[in-house]
């Protein structure tokens, strides 16, 4: 399956997630592309759009090396076997993890301004992303919703491998992806345009989304 760009994986992803139009439901997106994608399921589900926040934690001097991820409200993933392949320390455990952590306020702070995050607590919650490569930023968001008590959690994406596909299903309520290739290779291959989303391009889908649903961000009504 092809997608011309993530606009149109966003609409088609809305059309599999129609049932849920009417219902209390938040849609997350993962900066930057996933908020392209989730910006078009909560137009098409006239629900609002949050951010959600979460980080690789790369080996230190390897970074594209991931031994884990951590996500907004504490959510923290570890792979194990990483780990100890990588001869990690608990020391550069948690260095790294802090320098994340630090990048993840700064980026709440651009995208989010002042305010806190939308209520989360008994919705149903709709994370979208542009697509999943090894799922360990995905599980670790996924892990900090579910502290979060919301009602469901439901994982939205357009493409994944099977293995990401099979892991996450253990964690959340639903996943919905569109296409799951027998030979996955990175992302990008099921898109004609997967050009570099900009923090502006970002920003201006979120305040699209506060002036379709003031109530929902000026009446006070903060994360739980």
């Amino acid at each position: 399956m092809m997608f011309k760009d993530r606009q149109q994986a966003g609409k088609q992803l809305a059309f599999d997630l129609a049932e849920y139009a009417g219902e209390d439901v938040l849609v997350l997106g993962i900066p930057r592309g996933g908020v392209m994608v989730a910006f078009e399921i909560a137009s098409e589900l006239d629900a609002p759009l949050d951010v959600f926040l979460s980080c690789k934690l790369g080996v230190p001097g390897q970074e594209e090396l991931a031994f884990g991820a951590i996500a907004e409200s504490d959510g923290r993933y570890l792979d194990q076997k990483i780990i100890d392949a990588a001869r990690v320390s608990s020391g550069e455990i948690e260095l790294v993890a802090r320098t994340a952590a630090r990048k993840l306020q700064e980026r709440a702070r651009l995208y989010r301004g002042g305010r806190p995050p939308l209520r989360i607590e008994g919705r149903t919650v709709i994370l979208a992303d542009d697509g999943i490569a090894t799922g360990s930023s995905m599980y670790a968001a996924a892990r900090s919703l579910q502290q979060m008590k919301p009602g469901r959690v439901i994982v939205a994406v357009p493409v994944a491998p099977q293995a990401a596909c099979n892991w996450l299903r253990l964690l959340i309520n639903q996943l919905v992806v569109l296409d799951v290739p027998e030979k996955f290779h990175a992302v990008g291959q099921v898109y004609d345009d997967f050009s570099q989303v900009s923090d502006n391009q970002v920003l201006d889908l979120l305040k699209k989304s506060e002036r379709s649903h003031p109530d929902e961000f000026f009446s006070g009504n903060p994360a739980a």
